[in-house]
């Protein structure tokens, strides 16, 4: 999954610039037909715009550090489905292309091309049942509360 990643900074004299126009390279891929690239991760809220690390290139798992975000843009083949999980997370979800499935724990709901959903800390599950890849964007924020029901094992 080739998806180009354009970041823009300062330059010595505090200028506007681009620092950074590639493909983002890194990858996760938790089963086969799944295919994740981090684009962006922030440490804390407010985030800073100073410095030049690349951010996207860091090590990290699925939430995002303490009061920090990520982003990442995922693409699921059809017949493929995630795992059911949880994040302390509120994620913003933006289908890119194809059609998926996020089941939760009452209900499933379809999401299409264009849709946005907001994902405020629940077990979900992603489903592709459609004949196409399903390519999203996933913004996670670092999220506290109570509503959600004890995990039972």
């Amino acid at each position: 999954m080739d998806v180009r990643r354009v970041v823009t900074g300062h330059d010595e004299n505090g200028k506007s610039c681009v620092l950074i126009d590639d493909v983002a390279s890194n990858a996760t891929s938790r089963r086969l037909g799944h295919d994740s690239r981090l684009i962006w991760v922030t440490d804390a809220a407010p985030a800073s715009y100073d410095g030049n690390e690349d951010a996207g290139a860091r090590a990290i798992g699925r939430p995002p550090p303490d009061n920090g975000t990520l982003i990442r843009i995922l693409e699921i083949q059809p017949g493929v489905t995630a795992e059911p999980h949880f994040t302390e997370t509120i994620d913003y979800v933006i289908v890119m292309s194809g059609e998926m499935d996020m089941v939760l724990d009452t209900e499933t709901v379809k999401l299409n091309a264009g849709d946005v959903l907001v994902q405020r800390g629940t077990t979900h599950n992603w489903v592709n049942h459609g004949p196409k890849p399903c390519r999203f964007a996933a913004i996670l924020i670092d999220a506290e509360g109570t509503d959600r029901a004890p995990v039972t094992n």
